[in-house]
């Protein structure tokens, strides 16, 4: 008969009581991965306990998403720190070619109104300057008037040429031309092209020459109409049919000397002008007038100072002088200082070619020493101060030489006989040089041989 095995062995005790503290530490150890597995010790199926641990990775799953809707988002600071980077467009995109075909438009808007706005202005830009004549020379190009415009905001010279290659077929004619007030470079073209369409006709007025020179040159143009210029014209109606009277003084007008009376001597710029076929001796006059009153006055105006004379049509007698006295650029400012000096000391001036003028149709070529005494308005060594009137038509230099003498205290002038003349400050220095003149007019009149 056998003996029954005890339920619990008693020598075992204390080992069951270390495995059951080793138990609940690793349960306790483990709690976070199976909070729900239960500490039973009663044994279970394979099938069962495969269903338990589905059921706790299920619970386990739940737990955890209810966590995360309890928590804050976090940012992610690589977003915020990350560089900004170019963007780039696909190149099927419409709104980028609309972006930059617009600005390509207004790119050549632009350029497009820039360049009309400087067409306009190089053709249709108003120079100032006052209605003038404008005298054009034999060999003038019409490229040769465009530095006139130059002060015209925008102007183009390329732009004039190339309008005045499209629009001009004819080279420019010489002649003299009257230019509106203040004009454009296209009204100025519409002028100068006149002259291509009438013959021109040549007048040429040699400085130093007189008014009844002028009148002639001009009766002997067959082109040239005569309105003024008739067969019983005389100084008053000349200056009458002109109506320049007002630029004549009292002593000119009421005086009693045929010579005298409305001489317009000196008032018309000599030089070489050209006019259409068929135009007036008033035009011609008319313009020769206004140039030189142009002239004087310019010169007037910038006078130098301590000057006597009294008004700009003495500095006209005195520049009529000096033309007649030297033809030589250089010695004019010192004729003038000549001129000025004795004016200033109450000399006589004493100037031949103002007894020749006072002769009128008797001089004859020569001065003799009754011409030397005889007193008439215009002898300079019988008379004081100036002639009452200009004895020659003046040139612009000698007008410009009146009005600025060289700083010299020159009082003397006499030929040298090999152009030119010698200045002298005293009376004997100046017989000398009268001796020098007459042996140098010896010597060339003994070497010509006889005819």
């Amino acid at each position: 008969m056998s003996t029954p095995t005890p339920e619990t062995p008693p020598n075992q005790s204390n080992d069951n009581d270390s495995n059951k503290k080793d138990s609940t530490v690793n349960e306790s150890a483990n709690t976070n991965e199976r909070t729900d597995t239960p500490l039973t010790s009663d044994p279970v199926t394979a099938d069962e306990a495969r269903a338990e641990q589905t059921q706790a990775n299920h619970n386990n799953s739940a737990s955890r998403a209810d966590a995360d809707k309890d928590k804050v988002p976090v940012t992610d600071i690589s977003l915020i720190n990350e560089q900004s980077t170019k963007r780039h467009y696909k190149t099927d995109n419409p709104s980028f070619f609309m972006q930059r075909g617009y600005q390509i438009l207004l790119v050549l808007g632009l350029i497009a109104a820039f360049l009309l706005v400087m067409v306009y202005q190089t053709l249709f830009g108003r120079i100032h300057q006052p209605q003038q004549m404008v005298t054009i020379e034999q060999g003038d190009t019409y490229y040769g008037l465009l530095p006139q415009w130059q002060h015209v905001p925008l102007f183009s010279a390329s732009i004039a040429k190339l309008y005045i290659k499209s629009q001009v077929d004819a080279p420019l004619h010489a002649g003299i031309y009257q230019l509106p007030e203040n004009p454009t470079i296209a009204e100025a073209l519409q002028v100068l092209e006149q002259g291509a369409k009438v013959a021109m006709l040549k007048v040429q007025i040699i400085e130093g020459k007189t008014s009844k020179d002028l009148y002639q040159t001009l009766r002997d143009i067959k082109g040239i109409k005569k309105e003024v210029l008739t067969d019983d014209a005389d100084n008053a109606s000349i200056a009458q049919a002109l109506d320049i009277n007002g630029v004549l003084p009292d002593s000119v007008t009421n005086s009693d000397d045929y010579i005298v009376n409305h001489n317009l001597e000196g008032w018309f710029a000599p030089d070489t002008y050209y006019y259409g076929e068929g135009a007036t001796d008033k035009q011609v006059l008319t313009d020769l007038y206004k140039l030189q009153q142009q002239a004087l006055t310019k010169a007037w105006e910038n006078r130098a100072p301590n000057l006597p004379y009294n008004s700009p049509y003495e500095a006209l007698i005195m520049a009529s002088i000096i033309e007649k006295e030297t033809s030589v650029a250089e010695e004019r400012p010192l004729v003038s200082a000549v001129f000025n000096n004795r004016l200033n000391m109450g000399m006589r001036m004493q100037t031949d070619p103002t007894i020749i003028y006072g002769m009128g149709s008797r001089y004859e070529g020569n001065i003799r020493r009754k011409d030397i005494d005889e007193k008439t308005a215009y002898n300079t060594y019988q008379i004081n101060g100036l002639p009452p009137t200009p004895i020659a038509l003046p040139s612009a230099a000698s007008i410009e030489a009146t009005l600025h003498p060289a700083d010299s205290d020159v009082l003397y002038f006499v030929a040298t006989g090999n152009g030119g003349h010698k200045f002298t400050n005293s009376l004997a220095d100046h017989n000398r040089a009268v001796k020098e003149y007459l042996n140098v007019m010896r010597e060339k009149k003994s070497q010509t041989p006889p005819e």
